[in-house]
């Protein structure tokens, strides 16, 4: 039950539900300070024995009266720099006089059923006002009329408290933000690991782990897209907290550009962390009477380990922040021929790939890039969203009429944040593209980026992709983006403003998004960045899953997904069949292998079927009737991490469970064949103890409380492991084991 609560007497907010407390009060000088967060306390009405107090060696203080009070160690909600606080702050204002110190005292607070809007913004929402509470508390500076409004909104289910910041400027002159954070929180102690996702392409958001230390730890971006490189999500957790049990706190932002998550520990072991917008070439002019709202942050406390977390996180972004038509559908089996083609395309060639697609029992065929303009190669084309007669003489409406009468569903790749230089767009614009005056131009990819803080270049890109989608019959809309932002300046806006481009760019891929998901709803939106380069929840709100990688070879997968599964859900993650050898890696992998990876997610292939062998066929025919079988247990069950590929051998284990936990099915993955190995036995997690399973490995029945304390056996040739004829022995092996309740299996 969510309770926010004030207490006149003490100045005190309490706000909680049945897994934490978020505690606050009012500190000398009218500062809002944090008290405590952490698992649900008991509410009594004065609190104020939590905050320290001390007169330590070279501490500042403004009072000569009061040396124990200094905000330097003080936890503060919404801290800034300056006045007797020597940490990085949440905020920081430029005035016009030149000082970047600010002020701000507690004015008011309101409390409010439900959960606001966050405008031009993604963010989490409830669909009844019972599902949350509000609470807003006013800070104000006195001096230069800057109001801040701090939101909160504890969620009835799970232990989740999404919090942002609105910036009014109610004085006189015009105000610079240049450091605009979405969530500050000071902890007493530092007695945690930092736990981030971090990588490159092709091996996206692997597992880093090292404990904080005094100083400061961070991640973030300043690519202008939340990147292949670090996730916008960190974990911090105790010592002994593993996927069972301990206690852990998740910070999420709701963010698709350049961001920061860094956390802060003092020379007195106090921690600090911050979340939002890097400040790094951040500077927002803020007129009287206009207002600046900061990107959602979603923090999640758990005292019942990384899995609970994980799955809080999971049903919050698949129910809560997703959105529309597809939220809560199973995902069409698609089939992408990009690495089946590449740029070799001809209508006869993708109606061939297609059929076959068909005939394996494909749901969706997928047309990926070089359909338009003048794009035989990646050197041209991008922005000149019209058909090729070239390679489609009929355009993308007769290739979608002749995919629809074989009896698949058409999705079609577009890149609309994008140009090249060998376009009609660019030829016709070329100072729609970020580039800065006077210094070299840098590309990637062959290509520039627009300028989509311009609201003129959305609206043309809009109009071209609205066209096709209005036209064609598109179910499905692969969205890909294939460069970081460089040289970011826009020939719109005047020198005091290029400090909000970065921003403004990633508010126009938000209204192109909306705009595009309001007229076409049931269109599919698959967002994409080179694969994982902006696997983040901003994008989720108008794109309910995304491409994870661009690295589709199996065994890679495992790290990549695993990672993502501590804050994604895992019908968010695109997973799909790849060819053997790899275009990747050059690996070969069992075609079981790279199916049983790819069924915990949306699920696919990415390679022409027409090429594999009659068996080979056969085989995906079969993986086809399973997934649609099971579809709807591996997209929306809930979903335990068992054994980590970032530990030990690389050996991996993760299971997906129904909502009845009456079915389950668990993935057992080998990376490399071992020598004499030991005895090993997988732990199960989440089943109902008092109900008997049958297994289909081995044919045994046996109840939860068994399969969840003695586990099963996975011993490298056992004769379990070994069980009906599926030798899990060889390299780059894996087993399914599916279990299903037996009827009156209970004691």
């Amino acid at each position: 039950m969510v309770q926010i609560i004030y207490e006149p007497s003490t100045r005190t907010f309490h706000l909680r539900n049945d897994f934490f407390s978020y505690i606050m009060t009012i500190l000398p000088e009218e500062r809002l300070g944090q008290v405590y967060f952490g698992r649900r306390l008991h509410h009594r009405k004065d609190f104020s024995h939590l905050v320290e107090y001390s007169a330590l060696a070279m501490a500042p203080f403004r009072q000569v009266d009061e040396v124990s009070y200094s905000q330097e160690h003080q936890r503060q909600e919404y801290p800034v720099y300056g006045a007797s606080d020597m940490r990085d702050p949440a905020c920081e204002v430029l005035h016009p006089n030149g000082s970047r110190l600010s002020d701000f005292r507690y004015a008011g607070y309101t409390i409010a059923a439900g959960k606001p809007t966050l405008p031009g913004l993604p963010a989490t929402y409830v669909e009844d006002e019972g599902e949350a509470m509000t609470l807003t508390i006013t800070l104000r500076d006195p001096l230069d009329g800057l109001k801040l409004e701090l939101l909160y909104t504890v969620f009835d289910q799970g232990g989740i408290l999404a919090r942002s910041v609105r910036f009014v400027n109610e004085g006189a002159e015009t105000l610079h933000l240049t450091r605009a954070m979405s969530l500050s929180l000071d902890l007493p102690g530092a007695d945690y690991a930092f736990v981030q996702f971090s990588g490159q392409w092709g091996r996206e958001r692997y597992k880093k782990v090292r404990m904080l230390e005094q100083g400061i730890q961070s991640v973030g971006s300043l690519r202008g897209q939340s990147s292949h490189n670090h996730n916008p999500f960190l974990i911090l957790q105790r010592p002994g907290t593993d996927e069972q049990q301990g206690e852990c706190i998740g910070l999420s932002l709701v963010y698709s550009g350049n961001f920061l998550a860094q956390a802060e520990v003092s020379t007195h072991d106090e921690t600090r962390v911050l979340l939002g917008i890097h400040p790094h070439w951040f500077d927002w002019a803020l007129a009287p009477g206009e207002r600046f709202q900061t990107p959602e942050a979603v923090m999640v406390y758990t005292d019942r380990g990384l899995n609970h977390m994980s799955q809080t996180f999971h049903r919050l972004y698949l129910h809560r922040l997703a959105r529309g038509y597809w939220r809560d559908r199973p995902r069409p089996i698609l089939l992408n021929n990009w690495e089946a083609t590449y740029f070799d395309i001809t209508e006869d060639k993708l109606l061939s790939i297609a059929a076959k697609a068909k005939e394996c029992g494909v749901e969706l065929f997928v047309l990926d890039d070089g359909w338009f303009g003048g794009r035989r190669h990646d050197h041209a084309g991008l922005g000149d969203w019209v058909a090729s007669p070239d390679v489609l003489p009929d355009g993308i409406t007769g290739l979608a009429e002749r995919i629809e009468g074989m009896g698949l569903k058409f999705g079609l790749w577009f890149e609309p944040e994008m140009v090249n230089e060998d376009s009609d767009l660019y030829r016709e614009h070329p100072d729609w593209i970020l580039q800065t005056p006077g210094r070299p131009r840098t590309v990637g990819r062959f290509q520039h980026v627009l300028d989509f803080s311009r609201p003129e270049v959305v609206d043309r890109i809009y109009e071209m992709m609205a066209k096709i989608l209005s036209e064609a019959k598109v179910s499905y809309v692969k969205w890909d983006m294939n460069r970081s932002i460089t040289e970011c300046y826009s020939a719109a806006l005047p020198p005091e403003r290029q400090g909000e481009v970065f921003h403004r760019y990633i508010l126009g891929v938000y209204d192109l998004y909306e705009r595009l998901t309001n007229r076409f709803p049931e269109v599919l939106f698959e967002s994409c960045a080179s694969g994982g380069g902006r696997f983040d929840p901003g994008l989720l709100y108008y794109a309910p899953q995304a491409w994870t990688s661009d690295d589709s070879d199996a065994i890679e997968r495992l790290k990549i997904q695993y990672g993502t599964s501590y804050c994604y859900p895992i019908v968010s993650m695109g997973t799909h069949v790849s060819v053997s050898p790899n275009h990747q890696v050059g690996r070969e992998t069992p075609l079981d292998t790279r199916a049983n990876v790819a069924y915990f997610g949306t699920f696919g292939y990415e390679l022409d079927l027409n090429r594999l062998s009659d068996e080979e066929q056969e085989q995906v025919k079969e993986q086809i009737r399973f997934m649609k079988t099971h579809r709807a247990l591996f997209q929306f069950g809930t979903f335990y991490r068992l054994l980590s590929p970032f530990e030990g051998d690389g050996r991996t284990a993760w299971m997906v469970v129904s909502e009845d936990r009456r079915e389950a099915i668990v993935g057992v993955y080998k990376v490399l064949n071992g020598a004499n190995v030991p005895y090993s036995r997988l732990v199960l997690q989440g089943l109902d103890p008092d109900l008997c399973y049958h297994d289909s490995v081995d044919g045994l029945d046996r109840f939860g409380d068994e399969l969840m304390s003695a586990g099963l056996i996975t011993t490298d040739g056992s004769t379990t492991f070994m069980a009906a004829g599926r030798a899990c022995s060889g390299d780059f092996t894996s087993l399914l084991y599916h279990l299903t309740a037996v009827d009156g299996g209970r004691d």
